[in-house]
């Protein structure tokens, strides 16, 4: 059973790699097409391997927050605490978070108003004489 495991875990791994790697040479053509240069395979190579080794660390470390903060769940304050050490990545994740947040307010408060006009209109019986919940039962 632990050799399938493994193996399992050896195959998203890799599988993983190779899509880090696609990304990367997609990445560098684009640049290469802006920027009027060429990237040669072994560059693309080192830059995918080092993408990925760093997304390690980062998945460890967060994992690692989380744990300390006798949480299972990894958090917006963890990514940021994991950025820390790069100003620039660091001040993009926290306007990022900000953002998310306050679209997640507004999200909330047009549920919020949307549910109140439902609740009134619940209020009136269906024709087909049942209410929407026995309705949604149905399905």
């Amino acid at each position: 059973m632990e050799d399938t495991d493994e193996q399992r875990n050896f195959t998203r791994t890799q599988r993983l790699k190779a899509a880090v790697h696609y990304t990367t040479g997609l990445l560098c053509q684009e640049v290469a097409e802006d920027k009027d240069m060429e990237f040669s395979k072994q560059t693309i190579a080192a830059i995918a391997e080092t993408t990925f080794r760093q997304c390690e660390i980062f998945a460890r470390d967060l994992e690692a927050f989380a744990r300390h903060a006798k949480r299972t769940t990894v958090n917006a304050e963890d990514v940021k605490l994991t950025a820390r050490r790069s100003n620039a990545l660091f001040s993009f994740i926290t306007q990022r978070s900000e953002e998310l947040v306050s679209s997640n307010q507004e999200q909330k408060e047009k549920r919020k108003k949307a549910g109140g006009k439902a609740k009134k209109k619940s209020d009136a019986p269906l024709e087909s004489g049942m209410d929407e919940r026995e309705d949604s039962n149905m399905a």
